[in-house]
């Protein structure tokens, strides 16, 4: 049986977060995407999904932010406190969402409708004074999906408000693209089957849904008849598992509670596996010396892991701790307690024979997501590729986050590395870059400069390099490519840089990847 939910949603949230004006043309860019915009960016042209370069060539005073989830939760922890006069019940599943059963909040408050524009008008003021009054969208249906939907809809309704009548949600989705299920590769084999909508998925057969896209199919195939999101084999826990940590003495910084919560989310994740359950909405409860507590539910669609619950713990301890002062604590964190309100049976993880993720994979990840906890977030990097043209632009230094831990991010990396990059060094890259560029003269075979001229081609083919100036005859070039010329930003007089690289083999056996700029060149890096 569905329940009645209420959904608060700021699709603009990434860029509130950042203290930005409405009135600016802000840009949350991330893996060179944009993940979310202000109204004056998208009055702009500037849409999710845009590459970089794009954004800013529709818009040259784009100002660009870079995602923080950690700020993201933390900012938005105080827009939860204002929802908590309504239910002492609020479910978070992401900074910007929340959500909440109306079943008796809608009694006290005279009915869906009225509560709905309570809370709506309750947050709009709250963002008013930046001038986000309009950026919040309150939904009331039956399950979560179709709230969340509604939600979507009520931000550009006059009072923010979009209430669905009881059983009514499925004819309310039915004419809702099937992309909204957020499987882009089960929609696009849905549009390729003529099944545009969710009404026209809704309509098949579960049997046949089952066949042919098995269980996660079965799964959406209940979101698109308006079922709520939770499948039956959904419940609370069958005996109490609940995680509690005493800290002693009281934390005052959130970096340290948050260390005393990893063990005990490894001590819960590790007891749920052994019976062979996942936890898919959790309650954390905090308390302080002074006898303060906070009570927040975690929601999650699929597992949650030992990182991910770590996540929230700290999400939540920092939009206490370093929220508004009004709301802050009075004494430190003393006491921690994680509740399963909701799991179901893990899918389970095969660790490979060859390749692929092993257990001394998992056990290091635990052990630097440790040490992260004692040092700090950004402490404890890894490399990381994403999209670029020079090898410093294609692997850059990242915060770990674990092998386990909750990286949504994935796809959209996977897009910007694949993405066409004109002026791109070919594969293989090279491995070793100097921490600062080392001058080289590149010369022809009567010894003169080489230089690479606007149409990207060289004014001689280059015969010897020269590293030091000491070094009179240099070393022979064996074999070279290029040039790859590259024209960035040049749209902002700033940071424009025009320049081109070339791979060079020496006689000696180095090869380099040198580049020129400016009418000088230098050693980029080195292949090893």
């Amino acid at each position: 049986m569905n329940v009645r939910t209420l959904v608060v949603l700021c699709p603009d949230w990434p860029v509130i977060a950042t203290a930005a004006s409405a009135d600016e043309a802000v840009a949350v860019i991330g893996a060179n995407r944009v993940t979310a915009t202000s109204p004056a960016a998208r009055a702009e042209g500037v849409e999710v999904g845009l590459r970089r370069r794009d954004a800013q060539r529709r818009c040259p005073a784009l100002h660009i932010v870079d995602p923080d989830p950690d700020r993201d939760a933390r900012v938005f922890a105080s827009i939860a406190a204002l929802v908590d006069r309504f239910t002492p019940r609020v479910e978070l599943s992401s900074p910007g969402s929340l959500a909440f059963p109306t079943l008796g909040p809608s009694r006290y408050f005279g009915g869906d409708e009225p509560l709905a524009k309570m809370v709506a008008s309750e947050i709009d003021d709250a963002l008013g004074s930046s001038g986000w009054s309009d950026a919040v969208g309150v939904g009331v249906a039956d399950g979560i999906f179709a709230a969340t939907r509604a939600a979507e809809l009520a931000v550009a309704q006059p009072d923010h408000v979009h209430v669905i009548a009881p059983g009514e949600s499925a004819k309310f989705l039915s004419p809702f693209p099937v992309s909204v299920l957020g499987r882009p590769e089960l929609a696009d084999v849905l549009c390729r089957l003529g099944l545009r909508r969710l009404g026209d998925f809704a309509v098949l057969k579960v049997d046949d849904v089952v066949a042919r896209f098995g269980v996660e199919g079965r799964f959406l195939h209940r979101l698109a008849r308006g079922i709520d999101d939770r499948p039956s084999s959904l419940g609370p826990p069958p005996r109490s598992f609940d995680a509690e940590s005493v800290i002693d003495p009281p934390a005052e910084r959130v970096d340290i509670a948050a260390f005393a919560a990893r063990a005990v989310a490894d001590d819960l994740h590790d007891r749920l596996g052994a019976e062979g359950l996942a936890c898919t909405r959790l309650l954390v409860v905090v308390e302080t010396d002074s006898g303060e507590r906070l009570e927040r539910v975690w929601r999650h669609e699929g597992a949650l892991s030992s990182t991910g619950i770590v996540d929230r713990v700290r999400w939540q301890l920092d939009g206490w701790l370093n929220g508004p002062s009004a709301q802050r604590p009075s004494g430190g964190i003393s006491r921690l307690l994680l509740v399963p309100d909701e799991v179901m049976p893990a899918r389970g993880r095969q660790h490979g024979f060859w390749g692929g993720e092993t257990e001394a994979d998992e056990r290091a990840s635990r052990a630097l997501a440790r040490v992260q906890g004692i040092l700090g977030v950004a402490a404890v990097t890894v490399p990381e590729r994403r999209g670029g043209r020079g090898p410093a632009d294609v692997v850059v230094r990242a915060p770990f986050v674990g092998v386990d831990g909750d990286d949504d991010d994935d796809q959209g990396r996977g897009i910007a590395v694949d993405a066409p990059w004109p002026g791109r060094v070919p594969s293989p890259l090279p491995t070793l870059l100097p921490a600062e560029l080392l001058p080289i003269q590149v010369l022809d075979a009567r010894g003169a400069a080489v230089w690479v001229s606007g149409r990207g081609t060289l004014s001689s083919e280059p015969s010897t390099v020269r590293l030091d100036d000491a070094a009179r005859g240099g070393v022979s070039i064996v074999g070279w490519a290029g040039p790859w010329p590259c024209d960035e930003r040049w749209w902002d007089q700033l940071t424009h840089r025009r320049r081109a690289r070339l791979q060079l083999a020496l006689a000696d056996g180095r090869a380099l990847l040198v580049q020129i700029e400016q009418g000088s060149w230098s050693v980029e890096a080195i292949y090893d």
